[in-house]
C-alpha cells in the first residue's frame, strides 16, 4: 500500500488534538479520518487494531512532548522550583491562549475515560505519570533532595497539577494553575531549604 509520507503523523496528531479537546469516547474514528484528511485504509493500515491502538500512541506522544517540556525547563533554571513553576505558568497560558479547548493532558481523559474498559490505556497512562514523576524525582535528586523526599514531592507536584487542570477547564479559569503554581514553589523552597539545614547539621 502507497502512502503518502506525512499520513501516520497527520492521524496522529489530528487524533491527539481531538482526544484532548473532545475525550476518548467522544471522538470517532470517522471525524479523525475526516480531519485529518486520510483515507480511511491509511488509518487501518498504521493502526491495524484501530482506535484503542492509535490512542495508545497518541499517549507515548504526550508523555514524550510533556517529558521534554520538564526538562528544558530544567535545563534552563537552576533552581528546580523555579524550572516547575515556570512549567505550570506555561500550560496556563496555554489554556488561555487555546480558550481551555484541549489544554488537559491526554493522560487526564484517558485515565478517567479508559482505566475500566481498557487494560492497555490504563497501563499506557500510567506509563505516562511515572515518566513525569520519574524526570521530577530525579531533578530533585540533582538538587540534593533524598530519593523518597524527592518521589513524595514529585507525587504531590503532579496530584496538584492534575487537579488544578480539572478545576480550571470546569470554571474556564487559569487561577487555579496558578495558585497551584504558588503553592508548589512554597511546597519545593520549604523541601529545599529543609534539605539545606539538613546538610548542614551532619556537618556539624
Amino acid at each position: 500500500m502507497t502512502e503518502k509520507p506525512n499520513s501516520r503523523e497527520s492521524i496522529v496528531e489530528t487524533a491527539t488534538r481531538l482526544f484532548a479537546k473532545q475525550g476518548y469516547h467522544g471522538t470517532g474514528l470517522n471525524q479523525i479520518i475526516k480531519e485529518s484528511h486520510c483515507p480511511k485504509g491509511s488509518l487501518y493500515y498504521y493502526f491495524p487494531e484501530g482506535k484503542e491502538e492509535l490512542a495508545q500512541e497518541c499517549i507515548l506522544r504526550i508523555k514524550s512532548a510533556v517529558s521534554d517540556k520538564w526538562e528544558e525547563a530544567f535545563n534552563r533554571f537552576d533552581d528546580p522550583s523555579q524550572a516547575i513553576q515556570h512549567c505550570i505558568d506555561v500550560i496556563a497560558a496555554d489554556a488561555k491562549a487555546t480558550n481551555f479547548e484541549g489544554f488537559i493532558p491526554l493522560s487526564f481523559w484517558n485515565a478517567v475515560e479508559t482505566s475500566c474498559i481498557s487494560n492497555t490505556l490504563r497501563e499506557a497512562c500510567q506509563g505516562v505519570l511515572q515518566e513525569w514523576e520519574r524526570v521530577l524525582t530525579t531533578r530533585l535528586q540533582d538538587a540534593g533532595v533524598e530519593l523518597s523526599r524527592s518521589q513524595e514531592a514529585a507525587t504531590v507536584i503532579l496530584s496538584l497539577l492534575e487537579g488544578s487542570l480539572l478545576i480550571a477547564q470546569t470554571n474556564k479559569d487559569t487561577g487555579p494553575i496558578f495558585l497551584a503554581s504558588k503553592y508548589v514553589g512554597i511546597l519545593l523552597d520549604r523541601l529545599l531549604a529543609k534539605n539545606t539545614s539538613d546538610e548542614a547539621q551532619k556537618e556539624k
